[in-house]
């Protein structure tokens, strides 16, 4: 599984490193509460993709990975 760090999801959406760890806080309490064990700091890039409707393709280019 792939997971975005905190730098990623800055890149991604143009944000502070506050709201991209305050972002990734709300993902994974989303997942915690559909009983998945989480990682602070990360969130699984599938899920993220999911929540916020990024193209893969984009998100490579942005990301590159």
């Amino acid at each position: 599984m792939s997971f975005y760090t905190v730098e990623d999801v800055k890149k991604i959406l143009g944000i502070s490193d506050s709201k991209a760890y305050q972002i990734i806080r709300k993902l994974n309490k989303e997942l915690s509460n559909k009983g998945y064990i989480t990682v602070a700091g990360r969130i699984p890039k599938k899920f993220f993709n999911e929540r916020y409707y990024c193209d893969e393709s984009e998100l490579k280019a942005i990301v590159g990975n």
